[in-house]
């Protein structure tokens, strides 16, 4: 059998205020004073100069404000891309991702494209990128994804909605700063963290466990335990298990993969536009026959932090819908091997996915 030879992040900063050290961080990586740190910024931090005085601009550096209100597209990367080649004679020093998961993998997709020829959508798959990326830094706002550590970046391609899973995805920085997620609305701060929650609970009831994916898994829901189950955490201790909580759950997923909700989120996603991390808590909600325990404890939290589920979001769709979302979720073979063994086709019918859809 032959193993998977995993990259990780190869440097990274944690702590409250480390934000102020970008600049130092990125100086030693500037090519030449022609070639420039492009920001990619979540546009929420707009006129936020709390933020936006700290992000270390010199020569020809340019700040690119990005609206997270939909999910990444391939189409969004080669725009990005075109522009950035078309402003700048020399190639960009770096890409850096300041924002939440949407942010991230738009910085990791974009840095990917700026060396490797062709549209994002060629590269949606395992292991198709060629060329290294140029260097790029993550900077999380907001704690859940884990996309500040994985290997993919998760777009929404014409035909599918899949990640770019290679080697040459996962940053070569990243900075974690717990003190950037002061702002996060109540609502956004649970969907997120209930990804991370979800990426455990997949990760740990799959078929491709293993002592690796285990015990970060673990560790990530022991910390969404105390800080969704519990009341004894200061806001900063929150904040910073929280940070922690999103690492160790991408980690997870490192060596193993997530399961039902993710593959149903994604069809949702790519039909309707469903927000990542709302759309898996609106999945995972009707899942207790795959996670019993871990449905069961997410309605007890979505409950103790008064969370309303968005209802009925597939209740106008024709069969041809159903078919779109169906043929999406279907399409993520490993996930599905994952959450129920390699027998899963037998398991999972069109039939058994349109009526869980129709509960959403």
């Amino acid at each position: 059998m032959s193993y998977k030879n995993y990259p990780m992040v190869s440097r990274v900063v944690f702590g409250r205020g480390s934000f102020n050290q970008l600049g130092d961080i990125i100086a030693p990586k500037r090519q030449n004073i022609k070639a420039p740190f492009i920001f990619l910024v979540d546009d929420v931090f707009k006129g936020n100069s709390w933020l936006t005085s700290r992000i270390p601009i010199a020569y020809n550096d340019q700040l690119l404000y990005i609206s997270a209100d939909e999910e990444p597209k391939t189409s969004q990367v080669d725009e990005l891309v075109e522009q950035i080649i078309l402003s700048h004679k020399d190639r960009p020093s770096g890409i850096i991702g300041i924002g939440g998961g949407t942010i991230l993998d738009l910085a990791k997709a974009v840095s990917i494209l700026l060396t490797n020829k062709g549209e994002a959508k060629n590269y949606q798959g395992w292991d198709l990128v060629k060329s290294p990326a140029i260097y790029h830094v993550g900077i999380p706002t907001i704690s859940g994804t884990g996309a500040e550590v994985s290997r993919t970046t998760v777009l929404t391609g014409p035909q599918k909605k899949l990640g770019i899973n290679s080697d040459h995805t996962p940053f070569d920085q990243v900075i974690l700063d717990p003190e950037l997620a002061k702002d996060v609305p109540k609502e956004q701060w649970f969907y997120t963290g209930m990804d991370c929650y979800i990426h455990c609970i997949e990760s740990l009831n799959g078929t491709y466990l293993n002592a690796f994916s285990q015990s970060y898994g673990e560790k990530a829901y022991q910390l969404c335990l105390e800080i969704f189950t519990e009341d004894n955490l200061s806001v900063e201790d929150s904040q910073d298990k929280l940070m922690m909580a999103s690492w160790h759950g991408g980690m997870s997923i490192a060596y193993s993969q997530v399961g039902v909700a993710h593959a149903m989120s994604y069809g949702l996603s790519y039909l309707l536009g469903t927000k990542h991390g709302i759309g898996n808590c609106v999945v995972f909600d009707h899942l207790e026959e795959f996670y019993p325990d871990g449905v069961k404890l997410f309605k007890q939290m979505k409950q103790k932090h008064n969370i309303e589920l968005p209802q009925g979001l597939c209740s106008n769709l024709g069969d041809d819908e159903f078919d779109i979302m169906i043929d999406v979720a279907l399409s993520l073979e490993p996930l599905w091997i994952n959450a129920v063994g390699k027998n899963w086709k037998q398991i999972i019918t069109r039939d058994k996915l349109k009526s869980l859809y129709q509960k959403m």
